[in-house]
C-alpha cells in the first residue's frame, strides 16, 4: 500500500482513515485550526461575526460554521470569496458591501492567500476601518497581502500560524549560505588552478551531501515553516526506518523492507527536532498546535507579534493581553455583538432568526427570570412574591404590630371608640325596646345588626 507524508495539505477529510489509511502529515489538520479560531472568538466575547472563505478552504469554513452555530456565537453572514477575480470585480465589491450592511466588527477570513489579496484590496478601496480580521494559517503570514497599499487602515489582523520552530535551523541555513557565498570565489580559483575544490572550503552540514554547495543559488525569501514541515517528514521516515532495521543495536539489518512495515513504524515515531516534538495521532495528524499572531503596523516593514498559543491534547488557548495592540480609536478590544446583554430580571424578546439579536423586556412583579430560560418570565407560587425585574421569588412573611408602636394606637383608638359607640347604641335600644321608634327601626333585629357590625 503506497503511503504519503504531506507537509502542506491541511484538509480535515484527509484524517479519515477509512478513505486515506496510509496518509500522514506534518502540518496540523484544519480541525485544530477551527478549534483555535472558535476559542479565540469566545475568549474576546465576539458573538456576531461574518465568515468568509475560498473554494479550497470551504471544508474548514463549514466546520467552523457548524461549531459556531452550536454555541452562543451567531454568524451574521457566510460567503465565498470569488476566485480568479481582481479588485475591480463586481462580485468582490458586492461581498465587501455586505460586510458594511450587516454591521459586524469581526470577520473571519478562512481562505487561501490567492483569494485574500484581491479581497483586501477592495476592503481598502471601500475604506472599511477599525474592524478585526481573523485570518487562517494560509494567508495570515503572507507578506504580499501586507504590501497592499493602505492596508494599515483596515484595523487589527489576528491570524493562525503553525507553532513556531526553533530559530536554530534558520540560523544554520543562513550561516551555510553566507559561508558558501564567501567561499565561492576561492573554490572557483582552486578549481581553475588544481582542477578540484579546496579542502578548506568544505562546509559543516548535518548530513554529508554535495547539495550544501548549491546554497548560494537559494532565494532570499522562502517559507521557513513549510521547509521545516518537509524537514520533519524526512526525519520521520528516517526514524521509522531506523527503528524498522533495528539500527539502535549498532548494526542495521539488511533484510527486505516493505512499505506497509515502514508505515507502521512511522506512525509510532516520537522524537524531538529543534525543540519541536514530532509524533502522529491515530488519524495520522501531527500533534502540533498554533501560534496566535497579530500584525504590527508600528514599523515601516512587515512585522507581527506572537500574542498567544493554541495547544492540543488537551485543547487550550492562552492569550497574552499585554502584547496586544488594538488598532482602534480607544486602543481597547472592540466588541462585536448584535444586541447588548439584558440587565438582571429582563427577558429576551427575539426580533430576528438570529438568537443573538433581541430586545430586553423587564419581568413584571409576581414573576421572575430563570437563567436557564432567558426568553420567558415565570410566575411565583401562591405563597411567594417577587418585585419587578426579579431573578427569584421570595417567601411571604407575616408581620405583627407591637402595642407600643404609633400605628397600633392609631388603629386601636378608632376601633375602641366604634365598639363603645355600638355598645352604647345597644344599651339605648334595650332600654327603649318597646317604643315605636325602636320597633320601626327593626326591633330585635337592631341587636343582630349591631352584633354583625361589631364582628
Amino acid at each position: 500500500l503506497p503511503w504519503q507524508i504531506s507537509y502542506e495539505a491541511s484538509l480535515e477529510a484527509l484524517s479519515l482513515k477509512r478513505f486515506y489509511p496510509s496518509f500522514l502529515r506534518t502540518i496540523p489538520s484544519d480541525r485544530q485550526q477551527v478549534k483555535a479560531i472558535f476559542l479565540l472568538l469566545q475568549r474576546f466575547g465576539w458573538t456576531w461575526v461574518v465568515l468568509l472563505g475560498s473554494d479550497k478552504a470551504w471544508d474548514g469554513l463549514d466546520a467552523l460554521y457548524k461549531l459556531l452555530t452550536a454555541s452562543d456565537v451567531c454568524v451574521a453572514y457566510r460567503g465565498i470569496i470569488p476566485v480568479n477575480r481582481d479588485a475591480s470585480s463586481p462580485e468582490l465589491r458586492n461581498l465587501v458591501r455586505i460586510l458594511t450592511d450587516v454591521r459586524v466588527n469581526v470577520t473571519v477570513v478562512f481562505a487561501n492567500r490567492g483569494s485574500a489579496r484581491p479581497f483586501f484590496e477592495v476592503v481598502v478601496q471601500r475604506n472599511i476601518t477599525g474592524m478585526v480580521w481573523v485570518g487562517s494559517e494560509d494567508w495570515s503570514l503572507d507578506q504580499t497581502i501586507w504590501q497592499v497599499p493602505g492596508i494599515q487602515s483596515i484595523g487589527s489582523v489576528i491570524g493562525m500560524s503553525v507553532e513556531k520552530t526553533a530559530s536554530t535551523m534558520l540560523e544554520r541555513f543562513e550561516s551555510w549560505k553566507t559561508a558558501e557565498e564567501s567561499t565561492a570565489p576561492e573554490r572557483a580559483g582552486s578549481t581553475e588552478a588544481g582542477g578540484g575544490t579546496g579542502g578548506g572550503a568544505q562546509l559543516r552540514c548535518t548530513q554529508r551531501c554535495t547539495g550544501c554547495r548549491l546554497l548560494a543559488a537559494a532565494p532570499d525569501m522562502y517559507d521557513a515553516q513549510a521547509s521545516f514541515n518537509v524537514y520533519s517528514a524526512v526525519y520521520a521516515v528516517a526514524h521509522g526506518l531506523h527503528d524498522l532495521l533495528g539500527c539502535g543495536s549498532g548494526a542495521c539489518s539488511k533484510g527486505t523492507v516493505y512499505p506497509w512495515q515502514l508505515l507502521q513504524k512511522i506512525k509510532q515515531v516520537n522524537f524531538s527536532l529543534y525543540k519541536s516534538h514530532i509524533s502522529f495521532d491515530a488519524s495520522g495528524d501531527i500533534r502540533k498546535g498554533y501560534d496566535i499572531v497579530m500584525w504590527n503596523w508600528s514599523g515601516l516593514s512587515w512585522a507581527f507579534d506572537v500574542i498567544g498559543t493554541f495547544s492540543v491534547n488537551p485543547d487550550r488557548l492562552s492569550v497574552d493581553q499585554g502584547k496586544i495592540l488594538w488598532h482602534t480609536k480607544d486602543r481597547q478590544a472592540p466588541t462585536s455583538v448584535c444586541s447588548e446583554a439584558c440587565q438582571p430580571g429582563e427577558k429576551r424578546l427575539q426580533r430576528s432568526h438570529h438568537r443573538c439579536c433581541f430586545s430586553c423586556v423587564a419581568c413584571p412583579s409576581g414573576t421572575f427570570l430563570n437563567r436557564s430560560d432567558p426568553y420567558g418570565c415565570q410566575p411565583c407560587r401562591v405563597d411567594e412574591w417577587a418585585p419587578a425585574r426579579s431573578e427569584a421569588c421570595f417567601n411571604r412573611t407575616v408581620e405583627f404590630l407591637s402595642w407600643s408602636e404609633p400605628l397600633s394606637w392609631a388603629l386601636l383608638t378608632p376601633t375602641v371608640l366604634l365598639m363603645l359607640l355600638m355598645a352604647g347604641l345597644a344599651v339605648l335600644f334595650a332600654l327603649n325596646a318597646s317604643t315605636p321608634v325602636v320597633k320601626s327601626a327593626g326591633g330585635k333585629m337592631c341587636f343582630l345588626m349591631l352584633g354583625s357590625l361589631a364582628c
